[in-house]
């Protein structure tokens, strides 16, 4: 019998990463060559302390977030209600350093813990062809790639991070007259502290390469080892030459060497977008070969940059694009949304609220799949971290599924579909990322996937109770022994909870809006009061028991369950709905809601605080250097022009637009089986945008039909995590209820998949699914 998973034990917040290390860091393999055993476990154990030291900085980038927004809608308050004086007197309002604090903090974060994350493994990887190789020859395959495209890549990124870095103190460290400041702010602050970064992560992760790249060593065997043992001292050598040619052209003989290859012979002589179809194809042939996605970009984009252009160009736009993601007030929002998600989870929300909603549909055909569904929806507004949903659900309702009789396929399916909302239901981590990629507000596309993402969660649930009433197989009622104790009028018991539910929420979405705010905090207290009214109101039907009518003892469970990650859901994406707070700093207030939460659920530890921040470090180091890289790989494409030749090539196809974006819908959605959203987003996207952007449908502006387009990729995507045999949702299903056999899975899924593919041809006819409330929002603002 399988051993029985504890959610605890689990590492959930993994689906985007390939090869989490396992051995604690500094530890090396007793049979590893000794000379290579020190170098490993010293590299390894300074980079383990700079991301447990780095991972801190979430604190003081909440805090500044969060004392911006309550310092500024106190002024607000309190100056709308002639307590302007007031305010100014206890220094309340708008403050200059929050915004530069928060983006600068978040750039840090990502950009010096690079190397961390690759000690730990959590680079990510296309590895849907690599895992099926041996041992040996993976890590033949990965030091040939270590040495061909790692360490000239971050040999280049380093040496021209540190002369931009060094820009930034105007040439003398220990003289501030010359150091540069932000020029968009009104704090303008100093930016060298926080670009000094750029070159301390890219030294970090060159000497990171070479445990990676001596692990690689061992892993392969002794006699494999000492052939690139025998080329190594060449290699290193040839390596020095490629660098001191490049950087310092006066000391080679030749002016500029890779311009001196490739532009020099006829053989080479291409034009420039010629060259970014040969980018675009080494791209992904690197990429399917299964190396660190992030790197391959790097790499990649500096040989056929200088080939294309010159090396000067290249390394200027690689700095100036890792120095904008490092500065993006929006991407801010990654970090704090996944700190957010984790503490949720940490808190046992999802587990209690589960086991309420089992027990209030105890007496229903399919009440589990009520239960999956209504829970999954919940807690993918309060993260977007696919993995954790499927896990934890999987856990909580496979094992009573299974007890209950429920039909395995069915139940499969239910999970998994339930567990992919996350992916576009606010707030999405995918459309945080998507909205600079497609120069999109965020606020935006949250709003055009709230529509979308409660249909598609509406069809999943019409489609389960609908098989339930053609067959009670399906999801037969639990036993009569499960059921929980009700007063003779149950019936009336749930219309008034859901009307008093409903009624609550409505209160929390006005008066994040300040719709509310009659008089100074009233869009605070009215919520709380009536939070009292329905405890009081709870407690006296108990006591009294009018007519014998009363509320169960499930209630309970059912409010302490979904009322707190309500509320907090509420005023997060309620704020950032109405235009009230940015998407970061909603975030940032969701954030500290999830520390209280889990204070006030006693689940809160300084061990699992910590591990939250670790957690949420290595999955916004994962998307954030990705991010930085495509940046810099998409702006040496778009300079060789390849994109503006794709678009006329495509646009002389005989095709209708609509035909044209069904065919790009279908490109991504067969890209979404080996590859998952990160690479997708950052990579195809920008490559099919200006595409999109020349086709006639109908739109009145590009916004509205570029956050149409995002929708629709975001349903496509969610899409693929359903589509066997690549979907990762599966391999969790399994590893949690391994009873159930991967065919049966797979079956289930299809099923939902085919949902979403309704769901998806819905928006594509109908765009105003998506476009209704953004413009309706925009109106009432």
């Amino acid at each position: 019998m399988a051993e029985e998973e504890i959610p605890e034990n689990l590492e959930i917040t993994d689906e985007l990463i390939a090869e989490r290390r396992a051995e604690e860091p500094g530890e090396t393999p007793e049979d590893m060559t000794s000379w290579q055993r020190p170098i490993t476990g010293t590299i390894d154990v300074i980079n383990m302390w700079a991301g447990k030291i780095i991972c801190l900085l979430l604190v003081p980038l909440i805090f500044a977030m969060v004392f911006e927004v309550v310092s500024r809608k106190a002024f607000a308050v309190l100056s709308a209600n002639d307590m302007a004086d007031l305010a100014r007197s206890w220094g309340l309002g708008p403050t200059l350093w929050a915004y530069d604090i928060s983006r600068m903090s978040g750039g840090i974060l990502f950009m010096g813990a690079a190397g961390y994350a690759l000690m730990r493994g959590v680079h990510i990887r296309a590895d849907f062809l690599y895992r099926n190789w041996s041992s040996k020859t993976q890590a033949t395959v990965d030091a040939a790639l270590y040495l061909a495209f790692y360490f000239p890549a971050m040999l280049f990124f380093f040496w021209s991070s540190y002369e931009y870095g060094l820009k930034a103190f105007g040439g003398n460290i220990f003289d501030t007259v010359g150091w540069e400041r932000a020029s968009d702010s009104t704090w303008a602050p100093y930016v060298g502290p926080a670009r000094a970064f750029m070159p301390i992560g890219a030294f970090l992760l060159l000497l990171q390469g070479f445990p990676e790249l001596f692990r690689a060593f061992h892993q392969m065997g002794k006699e494999r080892e000492s052939k690139f043992l025998k080329l190594l001292p060449f290699y290193f050598v040839a390596l020095a030459a490629v660098f001191v040619t490049v950087y310092y052209p006066n000391v080679s003989p030749i002016d500029d060497w890779f311009a001196g290859i490739f532009g020099g012979s006829d053989a080479f002589s291409f034009s420039k977008p010629t060259i970014g179809l040969f980018m675009l194809a080494a791209m992904l042939f690197a990429i399917f070969v299964g190396f660190p996605i992030s790197f391959t970009l790097i790499f990649l984009a500096f040989v056929f940059g200088t080939w294309g252009t010159s090396s000067k160009l290249t390394f200027f736009l690689m700095t100036l694009q890792t120095n904008a993601v490092m500065l993006d007030d929006q991407l801010v929002a990654v970090p704090l949304f996944t700190f957010m998600g984790i503490m949720m989870e940490q808190a046992g929300l999802m587990e209690r609220l589960f086991r309420a909603v089992q027990l209030m549909m105890s007496r229903t055909r399919g009440a589990l799949y009520v239960a999956v569904l209504f829970v999954s929806t919940i807690f993918a507004a309060a993260t977007g971290i696919v993995g954790a949903s499927v896990t934890i659900l999987g856990i909580m309702a496979g094992k009573t599924m299974n007890r209950s009789g429920y039909n395995v396929r069915l139940a499969a399916g239910t999970i998994t579909a339930g567990g992919t909302l996350g992916i576009l239901i606010p707030p999405s981590i995918m459309l945080i990322v998507m909205g600079p990629v497609l120069e999109v507000p965020v606020t935006d596309l949250f709003r055009a996937a709230i529509l979308p993402g409660i249909m598609l969660a509406s069809l999943y649930l019409v489609y389960s109770l609908g098989r339930c009433l053609m067959d009670s197989s399906l999801g037969p009622i639990l036993p009569v022994d499960e059921q929980p104790e009700t007063s003779p009028y149950y019936p009336a018991e749930v219309a008034i909870v859901f009307a008093a539910l409903f009624f609550f929420i409505w209160l929390c979405i006005k008066a994040s809006t300040g719709a509310l705010a009659i008089f100074p905090f009233a869009g605070l207290l009215f919520p709380i009061a009536w939070i009292g009214i329905m405890y009081a109101v709870y407690n006296w039907t108990r006591k009294v028991k009018p007519g014998g009518f009363y509320f169960s003892d499930l209630w309970y469970e059912f409010f302490m369950g979904l009322v707190p990650p309500t509320v907090l859901i509420a005023f997060a994406l309620g704020s950032i709905l109405a235009g009230w707070a940015t998407p970061a700093e909603a975030a940032a207030c969701g954030a500290l809601g999830s520390i209280i939460l889990s204070v006030a659920y006693k689940k809160f530890t300084t061990a699992g605080l910590y591990d939250a921040l670790i957690k949420t470090l290595e999955l916004s180091v994962l998307i954030m250097f990705l991010v930085a890289a495509s940046n810099f790989f998409g702006a040496v494409f778009s300079n060789l022009g390849t994109p503006k030749m794709l678009t006329e090539l495509l646009l002389s196809l005989d095709m209708s637009p609509i035909m044209m974006l069904i065919l790009i819908m279908a490109l991504i959605f067969l890209l979404g089986w080996p590859l998952e959203w990160v690479p997708i987003v950052l990579i195809i996207i920008p490559i099919l945008v200006p595409t999109v952007l020349s086709l006639d449908l109908g739109f009145e502006n590009e916004v509205d039909m570029l956050t149409w387009f995002a929708i629709l990729v975001a349903v496509n995507l969610q899409t693929a995590w359903l589509s066997p045999p690549v979907a990762l949702s599966a391999y969790f299903l399994k590893g949690v209820v391994p009873e159930w056999d991967l065919k049966d899975i797979y079956l289930g899924m299809m099923q939902f998949m085919c949902i979403q593919m309704l769901g998806l041809i819905l928006i594509f006819i109908f765009p105003e699914i998506a476009l209704w409330l953004p413009e309706y929002l925009s109106g009432s603002n």
